[in-house]
């Protein structure tokens, strides 16, 4: 697989048609929320591109949605905590790559801080990454953006990817916001497994779901796609036995009574753990979601 830059190892192709049907449509959707977030005044990032890029889609997608309150103050937090623990990572640990899989509509490499001779790679299936370079033609991103146009469903070229992408990189962050709760288990063990083999990939930085809380969320029916699928009752301990240890956790609850982001259940969360015994702190704990840091051991 030979590297270029904006387009290398371009695999598979799919539907150029979005239906409800294909998972990249929630990159739609998160674009969406991130442009809701920018407009406020006291907006905690600011990402210029977004409502171009949700275009007409997302704003459908988020009014026809029962979550439109919720999955934006969710989207607005967690984009500022994966914001923080990138750059911190870059300044305190000399990263110089981000391995972004599943990248979607993001546009980090366009909106941070980022030193010039960064390398950010971007990989996902051809029709969104097509969309994003089409939309943001004439953008000039702040760091070495690259975009590889794949189904990382596919093992043996996400393994040629991860090798190559090892060989070219002193320290690389693996980023996957959103992406493996769209997964099984069996898939997401083998991506960790995949990773791991790679020295150079010292860092990897993903958001979880808990199972209750997911059950809590689609308790009515709901399609198959918006589902979330790998949600493990160990939590990020799932990585344990996969050559990943938990670097730092942070909770999406107490992020948004941080950052200000709180929705009427999350202030009630709060306001019931400060009051309840240990054990039912417990109980309620299963009803968050997180993002975590794991390194490579």
């Amino acid at each position: 697989m030979v590297m270029t830059k904006h387009n290398f190892g371009v695999q598979n192709t799919t539907n150029k048609d979005f239906s409800i049907e294909n998972a990249s449509e929630t990159a739609y959707l998160m674009a969406y929320f991130r442009g809701k977030e920018s407009r406020r005044h006291d907006a905690l990032f600011c990402d210029p591109y977004a409502e171009l890029l949700a275009g007409g889609r997302g704003e459908y997608l988020a009014k026809s949605s029962p979550y439109d309150k919720h999955g934006s103050l969710s989207v607005s937090v967690r984009t500022c905590i994966l914001d923080e623990i990138i750059l911190r990572l870059i300044k305190e640990y000399e990263v110089d790559t981000v391995l972004n899989l599943g990248a979607g509509l993001d546009t980090r490499p366009y909106r941070l801080n980022l030193p010039a001779i960064f390398r950010w790679i971007e990989v996902d299936l051809p029709d969104i990454l097509v969309y994003k370079e089409e939309k943001l033609a004439g953008v000039k991103p702040v760091c070495e953006l690259y975009t590889v146009r794949t189904d990382l469903s596919n093992d043996s070229a996400a393994k040629s990817l991860f090798s190559e992408v090892g060989l070219g990189n002193k320290k690389v962050l693996v980023l996957s916001e959103s992406l493996l709760t769209s997964l099984s288990e069996e898939n997401v063990r083998t991506l960790a497994e995949s990773l791991h083999q790679q020295t150079n990939f010292a860092w990897w930085l993903m958001d979880l779901m808990t199972p209750a809380l997911s059950r809590l969320i689609f308790q009515s029916k709901v399609d198959d796609v918006s589902r979330f699928h790998f949600e493990p009752e160990e939590g990020p301990a799932f990585f344990a036995t996969l050559g990943w240890e938990v670097a730092e956790i942070r909770s999406m609850v107490k992020e948004a009574h941080r950052l200000q982001r709180e929705t009427t259940a999350a202030w009630l969360s709060q306001l019931l753990m400060a009051l309840v015994p240990i054990p039912k702190k417990k109980l309620y704990r299963k009803f968050d979601s997180y993002v975590v840091l794991l390194a490579r051991v």
